[in-house]
């Protein structure tokens, strides 16, 4: 119910804009100002017929704004009373802005208003009257209405790529917390590498020394020893894998991420309103473990920064194998800010990321915009 509710809003205020378009055209032709013809049915009809024209406004803003200037020039022709161009014109223009046509409504309006005044004067109207007065008032109402449609076309893409940014930032939370929890699992893995693990071989060790060392004839000792050394056996096997478990850059249940599948990153970046050039010429098979995810996270970073800080329109990627070593290259075409931002955090923590792994990263203001390089070394996954 509230999806058919919020299908058929829209049609109810076009119906209502298209009544009140018949509404102020048959009041103004009533008036009988002006025209060698009195009104009739023709004139009341054409009245409604651009009222009808709004119920399409939304799907073809460019045809109603043409038919209704055709046919307000045909109105005219037929010598009815004087309308205007600006009120018949009104709602057809703001539709046509709202639509994101605000060129054809920029030259609809100026044509059909140098063709009346043409005619005007040519009819041999008061030229006085016709420049002076009320061609000020004709301009003001057609470029009212077309600010105003495109004042609300401006604020809904100024709400749309709001939401998107809300959107962006929520996953990069996410990801971001997802990212801690791996950071928390490592560091729990090495130490119960680096503790228990280095305890319970000393254990085994040791077992088989007493074993090999204990007097024969003491079947309880030498079976005592052996199960020692076979408890300690599979304890490092159960650990090696509770290890190897909490290393694993895949968590259950999860697509782990790869610099071969940025798309996620891209996308967010094109529903924000970017343009995005990329060109990944790398594999995560040609790359150890630790450096496709450092690098994946890099990329994200550098253009979820660019997204949120700059003034930018277009972002471009390119990560490449330089020799020895991963070359990751986010460029964005921004003007230099004005002034230094402060509270964030983003540069130092994919400059963090790069030194981890004996890497190194580069920020700087270029004429074409901002550069994040980092380069990471091609060496074996630790």
């Amino acid at each position: 119910m509230d999806g058919r509710a919020g299908r058929l809003v829209p049609w109810i205020l076009d119906a209502l804009l298209g009544l009140a378009v018949i509404a102020t055209l048959t009041a103004v032709i009533s008036a009988r100002q002006g025209g060698t013809k009195e009104p009739d049915a023709l004139a009341y009809l054409w009245a409604i017929g651009l009222g009808a024209l709004m119920l399409a406004r939304r799907q073809h803003p460019r045809a109603v704004l043409l038919v209704s200037a055709f046919g307000l020039i045909v109105y005219y022709v037929g010598g009815y009373p004087a309308v205007g161009v600006g009120i018949p014109l009104a709602a057809a223009l703001f539709s046509a802005a709202e639509g994101g046509r605000l060129a054809a409504a920029t030259v609809t309006a100026s044509a059909v208003l140098v063709l009346s005044l043409v005619f005007r004067l040519l009819a041999g109207q008061d030229a006085a009257y016709v420049l002076g007065y009320d061609l000020a008032t004709q301009v003001t109402s057609m470029a009212m209405a077309i600010a105003l449609g495109d004042g609300i076309r401006s604020r809904r893409a100024q709400r749309r790529h709001q939401r998107d940014m809300e959107e962006l930032l929520a996953r990069q939370y996410i990801q971001e917390s997802e990212s801690r929890v791996r950071e928390e699992r490592l560091a729990i893995a090495r130490e119960l590498h680096d503790s228990i693990g280095h305890t319970v071989s000393v254990i085994s060790l040791h077992a088989e020394v007493a074993r090999e060392a204990a007097p024969h004839g003491h079947p309880a000792l030498d079976t005592a020893l052996q199960r020692i050394k076979e408890a300690s056996s599979a304890t490092m096997r159960e650990l090696r894998t509770t290890v190897g478990l909490l290393r694993s850059a895949k968590p259950a249940g999860r697509e782990s991420i790869s610099l071969s599948d940025l798309s996620p990153v891209f996308d967010a970046a094109r529903s924000a309103g970017f343009d995005v050039d990329e060109r990944v010429e790398v594999t995560s098979e040609t790359l150890p473990r630790t450096i496709d995810v450092a690098a994946y996270r890099i990329v994200q970073e550098a253009v979820t920064n660019v997204v949120r800080h700059s003034q930018a329109s277009r972002v471009s990627v390119v990560a490449a194998a330089d020799g020895a070593k991963l070359r990751l290259t986010v460029t964005d075409d921004g003007p230099p800010p004005g002034r230094p931002r402060r509270g964030g955090h983003g540069i130092a923590g994919m400059t963090e990321r790069a030194t981890a792994l004996g890497g190194s990263l580069r920020t700087r203001h270029e004429p074409g915009g901002f550069v994040v390089e980092a380069d990471l070394p091609l060496g074996e996954d630790a």
